[in-house]
């Protein structure tokens, strides 16, 4: 009974922390509504991944989580799909940008990294508040991204790793 109050309590840490991240609770609240119905419309989560990211025919998406990017201007909510042969990034909205010729457009925040890419992975936990935990992934190339705001960080990291381990 222990072990299950614990993943509970564990559980209902990651899901309060998901939401919390971001800077308004509403407006993601909402934007993950708008995911989940384009996840319906599309026929699954599977087929989102192919509409977003170019796949490689033999690819197969091993999961997806809802998350957080760590980026300079704030957490950006999105998803994270794991497939056999990247971990990839889409935010649930786009962002607001400013455009060279004045006006502004609107694209979704993409980040793409080949699992050969990847030299390590890891989870820390934040140090002024041990609860809030992100998953650090460098590259061989020494970029640090910051995946946060995970429902469960154990499941989430233990699918990334077993991908990375394939490719070595």
């Amino acid at each position: 009974m222990g072990k299950l109050s614990q993943k509970t309590d564990n559980y209902m840490q990651g899901f309060k922390e998901h939401l919390t991240l971001g800077t308004n609770i509403s407006k993601t609240i909402k934007g993950k509504l708008s995911f989940g119905a384009k996840v319906v419309q599309a026929g699954g989560i599977d087929k989102v991944f192919r509409e977003y990211f170019a796949v490689e025919k033999d690819e197969k998406l091993v999961k997806a989580f809802q998350c957080y990017l760590s980026t300079t201007a704030g957490p950006i909510a999105g998803m994270l799909f794991i497939s056999t042969e990247k971990i990839a990034f889409h935010s649930d909205r786009p962002l607001s940008l400013a455009c060279s010729k004045g006006g502004r457009t609107r694209v979704a925040y993409k980040v793409l990294i080949p699992t050969k890419r990847i030299k390590s992975a890891s989870v820390r936990g934040n140090l002024y508040n041990p609860d809030e935990k992100y998953i650090d992934v460098v590259t061989y190339d020494g970029f640090d991204f910051w995946f946060m705001g995970f429902v469960s960080y154990e499941k989430s990291f233990k699918y990334l790793q077993h991908v990375i381990q394939k490719q070595r």
